[in-house]
């Protein structure tokens, strides 16, 4: 009997790559605070991509493009998930992902745990699901506008369109209660 091996599936992101760029960039941010008077990663960025010495900085560039490039596959692939597809805000969801997962490379400590892919993706996660609040709570305002506003008065009633008015008043009213 022959024996069919499966072929391990290849993920998006190489962990142990991923990893050792986590490092390095850490390194980078570190040496940017304590030794170079940096106040923010920004400028500790600024600093390594226009320095003079074009090695360190296309080290550095090659090492921040390569997380980029990381950080945002795990979001988008993140996007994909059954409770996140259907957002129409999604872009925003992933770009606020990817700002967070940067804003926080600083915080992962590879003495702890052995896995950024597991630690960003919870960072991607609490990200989308802070975009979905600060949605909920702009969508909530714009219905309460249109509820004191008197969207009566936005709609025409015509005989036979007077069907159509009721069910969007419905609907409005039905959002408005949640």
């Amino acid at each position: 009997m022959k024996t069919v091996r499966r072929q391990q599936k290849q993920h998006y992101v190489d962990n142990q790559e991923f990893l050792a760029n986590v490092i390095k960039l850490r390194d980078y941010f570190s040496n940017g605070r304590e030794n170079l008077g940096h106040e923010n990663y920004k400028q500790t960025i600024r600093y390594y991509r226009n320095h003079h010495n074009r090695r360190t900085s296309k080290e550095f560039i090659k090492c921040y493009e390569y997380l980029g490039s990381c950080f945002q596959k795990i979001a988008t692939h993140l996007s994909f998930r059954p409770n996140f597809i259907n957002y129409m805000y999604k872009d925003d969801m992933v770009c606020d992902g990817i700002e967070n997962c940067i804003q926080y490379v600083e915080n992962f400590n590879p003495e702890k745990s052995k896995n950024p892919f597991a630690y960003f993706t919870q960072i991607v996660y609490y990200a989308f699901l802070r975009r979905i609040a600060k949605e909920k709570r702009q969508m909530d305002i714009k219905d309460k506008i249109i509820e004191k506003s008197g969207y009566d008065h936005v709609f025409t009633v015509d005989g036979e369109a007077d069907a159509g008015y009721n069910q969007i008043k419905s609907r409005l009213e039905l959002n408005s209660k949640r």
